[in-house]
């Protein structure tokens, strides 16, 4: 059972000094002793509060450059001792070691400190706080008896309870217990995702953990009925979609997150100006050109029905031309690299419009995939960008404009769900059709987008690009059908050779490239 006793004495030890001096000294006038440590204790007398020094206690100084001061069994002595145990309470009281009530400590800031790439190695180890991790788990263990409290949030209702009750409900300790086991977890997370990142070790570790840190509450999830929140995973700056700047609109939704999400990984991937339009985690239109605006109308064009309330992507800054273009029609949210202050001017008229500005485009630096599933996680390696090795399996070989047409397809292809199949003119989608159970079923999708185009910007020749192999020749035929005139796909079908003989009676040029893209 919880102690009823009053809490009586105190260990302070704190980096961020957030609402230290008012919280101590609410913690005083209560009657509570004070231990503390180096800097807290320093901070604390120059605010006149009494503070006994933790050196007073074990009758050791600070030792090692700070490395070593509370790691003594008269002070985890007093945090670990069970006060109803009276085998305990006669050790604890024959080696004179006071109990501690409530441990207030908050951690060296690694996950602050691993964000900046130019910190020597052995500048960042020294955020690495082991007493004070070692402080919060043993009171979090006793949490009967001791209170651990990591967050400065928790100081007022904490100190409003103490003044009630002199102690606190076991609500309040199992609580606070829970909180503090899960900041030195998500600490450790940090800390064993940033080593093995310097470490480059290959391979699956046999225990994986990821340091996440909420970033915001959401309106909802998915559906209205779902609650949400937005996690940030620590260990580096902000990055990608989470790390985006919100410069304007609504709140950004769950759904917008992943849709500006796969937007962002497509548009980021081009070397010309581009823009992707995403729907419901799809793109339904996507253009490479001269010009971001070039770029809008291409993709605006390639289904303009499917446009209408989407998530556009760009990987150039927004002008007032692009800005101009993207009033003309209702749209969720923007992301790009950046907004010249003309299209910011423009787009502010649109106050609904969610402007999402995230100037670093960089490849994927997360160590891996992970995907939920019912009572664990699949893990894999990310699907980065790699050389698409192009060979020719078919009697006739691609023009070079066919050949940069099937390129920009193939990489439509891999961030559209699979079964996908992505109809293109030059470096513009002509049709995508996405997530079939077969994938000729994927193509009529494909195909009736294609015929709904109001207006053809481009008169190219028709490519196609399939994200897996075919496993009949019928998707080729019906290529054909339409006017197909070159397809890129993995190959390794047991049926190749079916495949490309049907390539060869129709005229068409294939390519295989031995890798897949399958995205679920």
């Amino acid at each position: 059972m919880p102690t009823d006793s009053p809490v009586s004495r105190a260990l302070i030890s704190v980096w961020n000094k957030a609402g230290l001096v008012d919280f101590a000294s609410g913690l005083s006038k209560l009657g509570i002793e004070i231990l503390s440590t180096g800097g807290t204790s320093k901070a604390l007398r120059q605010a006149e509060i009494i503070v006994k020094d933790v050196a007073e206690v074990t009758g050791f100084p600070e030792m090692l450059d700070g490395r070593v001061k509370t790691l003594h069994p008269k002070i985890f002595g007093g945090l670990l001792g069970l006060r109803e145990k009276p085998a305990h309470a006669q050790e604890m009281e024959k080696h004179g070691i006071p109990p501690i009530d409530l441990v207030i400590v908050n951690l060296y800031p690694f996950e602050t400190a691993c964000a900046d790439p130019n910190l020597p190695e052995d500048e960042l180890i020294e955020y690495i706080d082991i007493g004070g991790s070692a402080l919060l788990r043993a009171a979090s263990k006793n949490f009967r008896h001791v209170v651990p409290v990591c967050d400065p949030e928790d100081y007022a209702p904490l100190l409003e309870e103490l003044a009630e009750r002199k102690t606190f409900s076991l609500e309040t300790r199992r609580r606070m217990a829970a909180k503090a086991f899960a900041h030195t977890a998500h600490y450790d997370a940090v800390i064993a995702s940033v080593l093995r990142q310097k470490a480059k070790l290959e391979g699956f570790p046999v225990e994986l953990t990821a340091g996440l840190r909420k970033k915001t509450d959401l309106r909802y999830g998915e559906n209205p009925h779902q609650k949400a929140a937005l996690y940030a995973e620590s260990g580096g700056k902000p990055w990608g979609v989470v790390g985006a700047k919100v410069l304007q609109g609504k709140q950004v939704s769950f759904n917008n997150y992943m849709d500006c999400d796969s937007a962002w990984r497509l548009a980021a991937g081009f070397t010309n100006p581009a823009c992707v339009i995403v729907k419901h985690n799809n793109p339904c239109g996507v253009s490479e050109d001269e010009s971001p605006a070039a770029a809008f109308r291409g993709a605006y064009a390639a289904d303009s029905q499917s446009a209408f309330g989407g998530i556009v992507g760009f990987n150039r800054t927004v002008d007032a031309e692009s800005a101009q273009e993207l009033t003309k029609l209702f749209l969720e949210c923007v992301i790009a690299p950046g907004f010249a202050p003309e299209a910011r001017d423009i787009l502010a008229k649109k106050t609904n419009l969610r402007l999402l500005e995230q100037p670093t485009l960089l490849s994927d630096p997360y160590e891996w995939d992970l995907r939920r599933i019912s009572g664990g996680f699949l893990v894999q390696e990310q699907d980065l960008p790699r050389p698409v090795d192009m060979k020719v399996v078919s009697k006739r070989t691609p023009s070079p404009e066919e050949q940069l047409s099937l390129l920009f397809a193939w990489q439509v292809a891999k961030q559209v769900k699979s079964n996908a199949i992505v109809l293109a003119r030059g470096r513009t989608t002509a049709g995508i059709g996405a997530g079939q159970m077969s994938r000729i079923d994927s193509l009529k999708v494909a195909h009736m987008k294609l015929q709904q185009q109001k207006v053809i910007l481009n008169p190219a020749p028709l490519v196609m690009a399939s994200d897996g192999f075919f496993p009949f020749r019928d998707t080729v035929d019906e290529a054909a059908k339409i006017g197909v005139a070159a397809i890129i796909q993995p190959g390794g079908s047991v049926r190749d050779e079916e495949s490309v003989a049907a390539a060869n009676e129709h005229g068409i040029a294939m390519i295989v490239t031995n890798v897949r893209h399958f995205r679920h």
